[in-house]
């Protein structure tokens, strides 16, 4: 039997807290309604940093990687017209199509969804296989390292628009100014809200990101006025109880940011102000459509947002700049040069 050619995989070998390796594995192969993608774009994520500790759901041994972008290079279907296409990925390899949230068309919620990245093989890797019906045409335009934020993009326009959150000439508190908090007040901003993006101290090159984007940016330590709606995206529980007390009686709180461990918060704010909280998780093709749109007409911006594009063979610089928030998003593209298979196939 002929031996399939390999590729670098950036996987998680086992259960191991912080276990992340290089491998060699073989290129995949499609089935029938599947093809194979050309990763030329695949974001680090918060999500990919719980995975590598062992603090968010996965299935090892397991390549990371959700947020996807490339070309379609191979079909498990002759002469299919998706060979050759630039495309972006939902991230949810299979779900059971039967459950009561995939009737309703928001198979991100399905008990059975198995997930790239966590327990289908996924994009920090030259090549990934992906079902058809996962797949989003991209415009020509739309240059493919950026078009790996339509991913978390279209998470946040799942949380924020489905149904809608944020009414003309809400004042929006947005906590956590990293990638998920600078698409979240872009999207803010489209319904008609008065943004205003918060950080830390640490946080002052993505609080000038946020100020070149058209937004205010302030400081935990600087006076941060009451809002009618909070979108939290730091994930902390300094960042969620900023969310508690800031907003308005009757206001309303969605959570975007995941934790990754329980966090002590005061939740009596909800009762005592009446609030009411909101959230979602991964992004149904209904939210990946209203992405595209938001990006085609200008009112989120993708490109602003990445702080460098690396070779998966930099993977742990990038790992560790995310974990420390130097930066914003950083990409990985297996084919800049340096991404060859360790030993010929």
């Amino acid at each position: 039997m002929t031996r399939r050619p390999s590729m670098l995989a950036l996987r998680k070998p086992g259960p191991e807290p912080g276990e992340l390796a290089l491998q060699e594995v073989a290129r995949p192969e499609p089935s029938p309604g599947q093809v194979v993608v050309e990763v030329r774009g695949a974001g680090i994520c918060g999500t990919d940093l719980h995975i590598m500790e062992g603090e968010y759901p996965s299935e090892p041994p397991v390549t990371l990687g959700h947020e996807v972008a490339g070309v379609v290079v191979r079909a498990g279907t002759p002469d299919s017209p998706w060979v050759g296409a630039r495309v972006g990925v939902e991230s949810f390899f299979s779900t059971d199509d039967t459950c009561p949230m995939c009737r309703a068309g928001r198979r991100n919620l399905c008990p059975e969804r198995r997930s790239i990245g966590s327990f289908e093989d996924g994009g920090f890797a030259a090549e990934v296989l992906v079902p058809v019906r996962n797949l989003h045409r991209l415009p020509d335009a739309l240059d493919l390292h950026a078009a790996a934020l339509l991913e978390p993009l279209g998470c946040v326009v799942n949380c924020l628009l489905d149904p809608p959150r944020i009414n003309a000439g809400d004042r929006v508190l947005v906590t956590g100014p990293g990638t998920l908090g600078l698409l979240a007040a872009q999207v803010a901003r489209s319904c008609g809200g008065q943004v205003t993006v918060v950080g830390t101290s640490r946080d002052g090159a993505r609080l000038a990101v946020a100020r070149d984007l058209g937004f205010e940016a302030r400081t935990v330590e600087e006076s941060i006025g009451d809002v009618e709606r909070a979108i939290e995206c730091s994930g902390s529980a300094a960042g969620l109880t900023l969310c508690l007390e800031r907003l308005l009686p009757g206001g309303h709180l969605v959570q975007i940011g995941l934790f990754g461990r329980p966090v002590s918060v005061p939740l009596d704010l909800l009762c005592s102000k009446g609030l009411s909280c909101s959230s979602d998780i991964a992004a149904p093709a209904s939210a990946w459509q209203r992405a595209l749109a938001l990006v085609a007409s200008g009112e989120v911006e993708l490109g602003a947002l990445i702080t460098e594009v690396v070779p998966l063979r930099d993977w742990r610089r990038a790992f560790d700049s995310s974990r420390t928030a130097d930066g914003l998003k950083y990409v990985i593209d297996p084919q800049l040069p340096g991404d060859a298979p360790l030993r010929p196939s």
